[in-house]
């Protein structure tokens, strides 16, 4: 990008001056000059009247992206155990892969876990880069970030999707930095337009409020994370089979700075909400964190998660780990129970794809009522134990 003065056009009346917040614009004889403490920001540009001050994109077309093919996927693995949201990214990049009429391929780091190769060809990938070393076993920032980027340089994909896992916020971001391409983060819907061979990304904005849609034209490899929850699993196909290709580390590729002390697992989250089938959430209508009690006692009733909105983690009122919302894990169970949860589109955009979603609170002009399969308008400290009561008796619990 560059700006530029056009001085036929300019009057030196000083507007642009008083719009700069960096104080970057001088008038030099009447005519203003940019310095060097200018950021491209374009503030000056909406104040000129008199269409004098210029923001030129340009666009680096030297690029050659004939040589980039095939739709590759971050295999995320933990204690050699394939995580579901893989699984998910398979679905979705078979896709992307036929209508570019191209591969889809899968990288599986760690150590020891060559097995799981067929799980990843059964569930629709056509080759498997398997990169195995000892320093490899758990994710560390650097090591991984180096053997992604360095198999990336050497094979040249055309798309790569990770999940927006806490381990692909932290490698993904890494990886395209070095190649120097763009990435989406935190994407709900994946397309192609095939004329281009464009990935359309689509992710919510400005607090979920719209939906943009992201391209990255001019680098390549198109890089994308997608939420754990939003696409379909790949179904498992025993017939089909794949190629796999080990790699060896480059190098120092895992040598870190940093190292793994321990893993602690947070026992206060008895079963993963980002995995339950029913998930029963308290949001700030609760009242105090004494009464997340009920909520916890539906909950053991019906074999189901607890979950929370932003609004009762901030109170302190239960771990983050519980947390539905933008901010939090987005969930896909088949029943969501929201019990004093306003519904903020925050908080829907976490939880809206349930099957069937159950609304509790006082509030009859609650936004959650609007994506409720159904709706209880009551005080939940006496709607909720009703609840259990009846479940207890029908369950035979």
């Amino acid at each position: 990008m560059s700006i530029e003065i056009i001085e036929k056009k300019c009057v030196g009346c000083g507007l642009c001056l008083k719009s700069c917040p960096y104080e970057a614009i001088e008038l030099k004889d009447k005519i203003a000059v940019i310095n060097d403490n200018c950021t491209l920001c374009g503030a000056c540009v909406e104040s000129c009247k008199f269409e004098a001050i210029l923001l030129r994109v340009h666009h680096d077309k030297t690029n050659d992206l004939s040589g980039y093919r095939g739709v590759w996927i971050f295999a995320e693995q933990k204690k050699g155990i394939i995580q579901s949201v893989t699984h998910e990214l398979l679905g979705e990049g078979r896709k992307l892969a036929d209508n570019l009429d191209t591969e889809l391929c899968a990288v599986l780091i760690g150590e020891g876990i060559q097995d799981r190769t067929q799980e990843l060809i059964q569930r629709g990938a056509d080759k498997v880069y398997l990169v195995e070393a000892a320093g490899l076993k758990d994710y560390l920032a650097e090591p991984y970030t180096e053997v992604m980027t360095d198999l990336m340089n050497e094979y040249k994909p055309e798309i790569v999707l990770c999940g927006a896992s806490s381990t692909g916020r932290s490698l993904i971001p890494r990886v395209a930095i070095r190649l120097k391409t763009g990435l989406t983060a935190d994407c709900t819907g994946l397309e192609i337009d095939q004329e281009r061979r464009l990935l359309l990304q689509t992710r919510p904005a400005f607090g979920g409020n719209i939906m943009a849609t992201i391209i990255c034209p001019d680098n390549r490899p198109q890089m994308a994370t997608v939420r754990h929850k939003v696409m379909k699993e790949a179904q498992i196909d025993t017939s089909r089979t794949g190629e796999v290709i080990r790699k060896e580390p480059v190098g120092d590729a895992v040598k870190s700075r940093t190292k793994l002390l321990d893993i602690v697992e947070d026992l206060s989250q008895k079963i993963n909400i980002a995995e339950a089938d029913i998930i029963v959430s308290g949001g700030r209508g609760i009242g105090k964190a004494d009464n997340f009690k009920i909520v916890e006692d539906l909950a053991q009733v019906l074999g189901a998660a607890v979950g929370a909105s932003r609004g009762a983690v901030d109170s302190d009122w239960i771990p983050y780990s519980h947390q539905v919302g933008q901010t939090g894990k987005t969930v896909c169970p088949k029943i969501y129970i929201a019990c004093g949860i306003s519904g903020q589109i925050q908080h829907l955009v976490g939880m809206q794809s349930a099957d069937i979603i159950i609304a509790i609170n006082k509030d009859p002009e609650a936004p959650i009522f609007t994506v409720a399969t159904y709706g209880i308008v009551g005080d939940l400290n006496e709607v909720l134990p009703a609840l259990t009561s009846k479940f207890k008796q029908v369950l035979g619990k």
